[in-house]
């Protein structure tokens, strides 16, 4: 499974703003873009202006680091947008959401989708009682996520049972802290998905 593996902070260096792939850390002062907001390189910031399609090209990789896609899996997300009804940019939004290792985040499992992503890879989560450890797995209306029950006594789980009490899980999931287990009430509206993102200049990049 290919996989970004430099350093993350980078990221948000490029991008010029904070992407959160590091969890609470990104909340501290020991967030590298705190301390060190210009982007990377030897040459630091840059005054160059930049045009249309290059404002397009940053958003569009914005949105695929903040969920950790590759280019190849994030190019077929937006054709199945574009080939579903309703908006291409709000479609796409929706299956980058519903992916495996997002709703194990969105539902207080992880601190973030990198570590998500790990834990669904180590296979500690089932889907509708079938151990599932693909990250990007697609789930539905009405699926459940819930940690393996052989995997519940690890002092890890332990850990999380505790800050699920006061976790708050978007409107589209319902959450069970007491089973470590959460659903998909609906798919979630583009209301429902405060991400500062415009998924417009998403759909206009590709669109070119």
């Amino acid at each position: 499974m290919a996989r970004y593996t430099e350093s993350v902070c980078r990221l948000c260096r490029r991008e010029g703003t904070k992407l959160f792939l590091k969890g609470t850390r990104c909340y501290t002062k020991k967030c590298a873009f705190e301390r060190r907001p210009s982007p990377p390189g030897q040459h630091g910031v840059r005054r160059r202006k930049m045009g249309d399609f290059g404002i397009q090209l940053r958003e569009k990789q914005k949105v695929r680091r903040v969920y950790g896609v590759l280019e190849r899996q994030f190019h077929n997300y937006f054709v199945e947008a574009e080939n579903s009804e309703g908006i291409t940019g709000e479609n796409l939004l929706r299956r980058l959401e519903t992916r495996m290792d997002n709703v194990v985040y969105r539902l207080g499992f992880a601190s973030s989708r990198a570590q998500a992503r790990q834990l669904v890879a180590h296979g500690h989560f089932a889907v509708n009682g079938v151990p599932t450890n693909i990250p990007s797995y697609k789930l539905n209306p009405g699926d459940r996520v819930e940690v393996r029950e052989s995997h519940r006594a690890r002092e890890a789980f332990k850990t999380i049972r505790e800050t699920l009490r006061s976790h708050q899980a978007p409107e589209w999931l319902s959450l069970d802290p007491a089973n470590l287990s959460g659903a998909i009430a609906s798919l979630p509206r583009r209301d429902q998905m405060p991400l500062d993102l415009s998924e417009q200049l998403v759909v206009e990049y590709y669109s070119r």
